[in-house]
């Protein structure tokens, strides 16, 4: 379930202002949809390379994701707004989860869900860094699956991403060829299980 937590926040793509509490917000009350393509890494608390990554993203506020991952293998996660469909293509295996159990006080929770994210996490500023401003969002909740989250803005918008979980793996997503309120087709955030595949239910 770590990606399919990581898709929400993800989500944020597009805004062009500079990084702070006030343009987080203003976000969540502006943007109904975006699109982008996605490029993400994975390290371990010593630096070293565990993962990598390429793939596109879509969604559509609220509770609308779809996240597929096209390089090194093939994974597509889907929130149709009540569940979530994780669907692994090698193994022809699909697990379902309700929306509000998988989202939860997750990355996610920040844009796919309430407006009132101050409810879920704690937000700083943290200035210019490496031609980025830098958001940090730390979750009040410590079941969450992260304990920190960095949201990397430029004048065009969220740039990059690093989320740090509870064992010092640090994920980090850059984006590019962003779109913000694009029309998308319903379509894309419903999931029906291919013939055969095993189906998992949380």
């Amino acid at each position: 379930m770590r990606f399919a937590l990581i898709v929400g926040l993800l989500l944020a793509c597009g805004y062009a202002s500079a990084a702070s509490i006030e343009t987080l917000k203003a976000f969540l009350r502006e943007t109904t949809s975006g699109k982008a393509r996605f490029a993400q890494i994975i390290v371990d608390k010593n630096l070293k390379q565990l993962q990598q990554a390429t793939g596109t993203m879509q969604f559509s506020r609220p509770g609308k994701f779809r996240w597929q991952y096209e390089k090194p293998y093939e994974q597509l996660i889907v929130g149709d707004g009540a569940r979530l469909w994780i669907y692994d293509k090698d193994l022809n295996q699909v697990t379902v989860r309700k929306m509000d159990k998988a989202l939860g006080g997750s990355p996610a929770a920040l844009l796919a869900g309430s407006n009132e994210i101050d409810k879920i996490y704690n937000l700083t500023n943290l200035g210019s860094q490496e031609g980025l401003d830098w958001l940090e969002a730390v979750p009040k909740s410590k079941e969450n699956a992260f304990e920190r989250i960095r949201l990397g803005f430029s004048r065009d918008g969220l740039e990059a991403m690093e989320l740090r979980d509870q064992f010092g793996q640090v994920t980090v997503i850059k984006f590019a060829a962003v779109e913000r309120n694009p029309k998308l087709p319903p379509d894309l955030f419903r999931f029906t299980p291919p013939k055969g595949a095993d189906v998992i239910t949380d």
